[in-house]
Formats: C-alpha cells, sequence, structure tokens
C-alpha cells in the first residue's frame, strides 16, 4: 500500500475510534478523506481497506462509486446526441454544473440512501473527481447530507486549506469553503 494512503488510512483509523454522537448537525457528519490526485488508483485498490476498518468499529459500510454517473446518465438522455454536436445547449454548461445532471444524482442517490443507509452506516462515496466540469462536489454533499443518518465519508482528490476549511477538487480551481471534517494523510 502507498504510504500516503496508508497513513491516511492510518486517519481513518483514528477518527473512527471516536464514538458517533447521536444528534449532530449533517454537516459535523460529513467527513472528507482528502488525497493526493496522483493516488487515485492507488486508493482505489485499497478501498477494501476503508470498509474493513469500518466494520471492525461496529459499523455498516455503504461504497457509493459514482466515476460512471455522468456517462449513465447521458447514456439514458433522449437528446444525447444533439448534446455532443452542441454542448452549449446543456444547462448550466457554462458555469461548471450540469443542473439537470445534478439535480438527478442527487435525486437517484437519495433514492438509494433511503433504502440502504442507516443511522450505523459510514456511506463512502467514490470518484467525485469524475463530476469535475459537470457537478460541483459542494453542491452534491449539500443535496445529500441531510439524507445520510449515520456519516458520510467523501474520497476527495484536492486539497485541503485548514486555515480557510477550504478544498480544491483535484487543485484545479478555486476551492470553497466547507466545514466537513478532514482527513489528511500525516506523519
Amino acid at each position: 500500500m502507498s504510504s500516503r494512503v496508508s497513513k491516511l488510512l492510518a486517519a481513518y483509523r483514528q477518527h473512527l475510534t471516536v464514538p458517533w454522537q447521536a444528534g449532530l448537525a449533517a454537516i459535523q457528519r460529513v467527513i472528507f478523506a482528502v488525497y493526493d490526485k496522483t493516488d487515485e488508483l492507488r486508493l482505489r485498490t485499497n478501498v477494501e481497506e476503508f470498509a474493513l476498518a469500518t466494520q471492525q468499529a461496529g459499523k455498516q459500510w455503504l461504497l457509493i462509486d459514482v466515476t460512471n454517473a455522468f456517462p449513465d446518465w447521458m447514456v439514458a438522455q433522449e437528446y444525447r446526441d444533439a448534446y455532443f454536436e452542441c454542448p452549449d445547449d446543456l444547462a448550466g454548461y457554462h458555469t461548471g454544473e450540469l443542473t439537470e445532471f445534478a439535480t438527478d444524482l442527487i435525486q437517484t442517490l437519495k433514492a438509494r440512501l433511503a433504502t440502504d443507509a442507516g443511522p450505523d452506516t459510514l456511506v463512502a462515496l467514490l470518484g467525485v473527481g469524475a463530476l469535475f466540469g459537470v457537478a460541483r462536489v459542494s453542491s452534491l454533499v449539500e443535496g445529500i447530507k441531510d439524507a445520510i443518518p449515520g456519516r458520510l465519508l467523501v474520497f476527495f482528490p484536492g486539497e485541503h486549506h485548514p486555515e480557510h476549511h477550504s478544498y480544491r477538487l483535484l487543485d484545479a480551481r478555486d476551492g470553497w469553503n466547507y466545514l466537513a471534517v478532514p482527513l489528511v494523510a500525516r506523519d
């Protein structure tokens, strides 16, 4: 296992030693596992280690991989060919978020969470880097956080700046302020 990924796993294991408090606001139940974008494949290879750590802590693990969410959504669109001919027709294209896709993804995830996630479930969101340019991770997290009775762990390829509570996806654009619990690989 990569030393950075193993350090992130160690930080996660340490975080799991703290008992889950009831009655926390949704924002207080969100955890961002921040890792270097170059470690994406290493993290994916070792994601089962995070599942094992969760189960050893007495919690349920629910992995949701959104890597293929956009292509799956696009294939289902009646006018997909027209979108490829003129991408500007996609609502929100210039803002970096395709609003119809983002709304549909949030609704799809909320429906799954309603049936599969309980108060002792840690929902792990993988593949958020694939949303770059089509949906904002901040909008996705805001849209689903209240539907998760347990905890939400977002595997986040990018940076966290603790002095501003800001996150930058793939280090590629200005970040946003978010008060989630950050987990980072530490020495």
